[in-house]
């Protein structure tokens, strides 16, 4: 039996395999809003055959979209647009739903990547930038505003508002990003981090606001799977590091965080990374070895065996995929054919199984 497509339980959730998706953003929304397109490629996804799709990074405020073009969860108007593109695959597919909650902090507020990504300005439909500190990503952006004890509490708010939200519109897995160099990143990170108050200097201070989101969004929502996603480390001499990840890992689990979403990088431009096939993997294996808790592996996964031996070998018990499910989103199909494994598929794809492959389909 393949190891990628055994059945997991992820908390109180059962997948059917190994694959899990990875949030994507597409900076396609409007004033937050789902669109068409989402419904397209959501939908395109959920007929995939991985066992669990975890919808993109999702602005919990308007100021904590990246760019103008993010997708919310802040409103009615974004909780109705995201439940009409739910609405709409779900009959279609037996996949599970997650949903990545995020605050993109010194990092807001620039141009969809494709038109350059360059910081937005005000009169052009930008905004002030908030942080830890009043420390730039770049030493060209403007400064952002350093958050003071009202500011901390709105932004935790505004992450139970939206899990409340994905909670009504029935996602099964809610994720808190922490990672990427975003909001709840840059408190972990000693680069972004220059606070000399209960929210800075030692490790205990600087995980304290990204745990206090956690605690309040876990007491929001008891009964959903819960997931964090992490930078393990900022490959930055004196930066986060996975030693303090690992800390970070067992303060998640002691507060009720069923899953650890192991990535690494994007706080800072002095990062120097190593790319290769499966570049983050060590981190998430030494994670699961230390801590206990499951966890999601990725970096340049692309390649049925190489996902396989991910599992088998126990580097990690789930496999996340991006954006070898952009260029293939029938990834999960050919895997299962490469491994003599089962996938779902629609009963209206059924009559495409190549002639020697007649039991791929369940």
């Amino acid at each position: 039996m393949s190891s990628l497509f055994s059945p997991f339980a992820l908390g109180s959730l059962p997948l059917d395999n190994r694959i899990v998706i990875a949030p994507m953003c597409q900076y396609s929304a409007q004033d937050g809003c789902a669109t068409d397109w989402h419904l397209m490629h959501l939908g395109s996804l959920a007929l995939s055959g991985a066992a669990l799709l975890i919808v993109e990074a999702t602005a919990v405020s308007p100021e904590g979209r990246i760019s103008p073009l993010d997708l919310g969860l802040w409103s009615d108007e974004t909780e109705a647009a995201l439940a009409r593109v739910l609405a709409a695959v779900r009959p279609h597919s037996p996949i599970r739903w997650g949903i990545q909650l995020a605050h993109a902090g010194r990092k807001a507020s620039v141009a969809a990547p494709w038109t350059g990504g360059a910081v937005v300005p005000a009169l052009a439909g930008g905004w002030q930038t908030v942080a830890p500190s009043a420390v730039p990503f770049r030493d060209s952006d403007p400064r952002p505003e350093s958050l003071d004890g009202a500011g901390l509490r709105r932004i935790r708010q505004a992450f139970v508002d939206a899990a409340r939200r994905a909670q009504r519109l029935g996602f099964d897995v809610i994720e808190v990003h922490a990672a990427h160099g975003y909001l709840l990143h840059e408190f972990l990170s000693p680069l972004s981090n220059q606070r000399g108050d209960a929210h800075g200097g030692a490790l205990e201070g600087r995980m304290r606001f990204p745990l206090e989101v956690v605690e309040a969004v876990r007491e929001a929502v008891p009964d959903t799977v819960l997931c964090v996603r992490i930078s393990a480390t900022d490959w930055v001499p004196g930066g986060w590091d996975l030693a303090q990840s690992g800390v970070f890992a067992q303060a998640l689990k002691a507060r009720g965080c069923d899953a650890i979403h192991v990535s690494s990088g994007g706080l800072s431009t002095q990062q120097q990374i190593r790319l290769a096939p499966g570049y983050q993997l060590p981190f998430a294996e030494a994670i699961k070895r230390e801590v206990g808790m499951p966890t999601i592996g990725v970096g340049l996964i692309t390649e049925p065996a190489q996902a396989e031996a991910v599992v088998a070998s126990g580097q990690a018990d789930l496999v996340g995929l991006a954006r070898a499910m952009l260029y293939n989103p029938r990834w999960p199909w050919h895997a299962a054919a490469a491994l003599g494994a089962r996938v779902h598929a629609p009963p209206q794809y059924l009559r495409c199984q190549p002639a020697g492959l007649r039991d791929l389909f369940q």
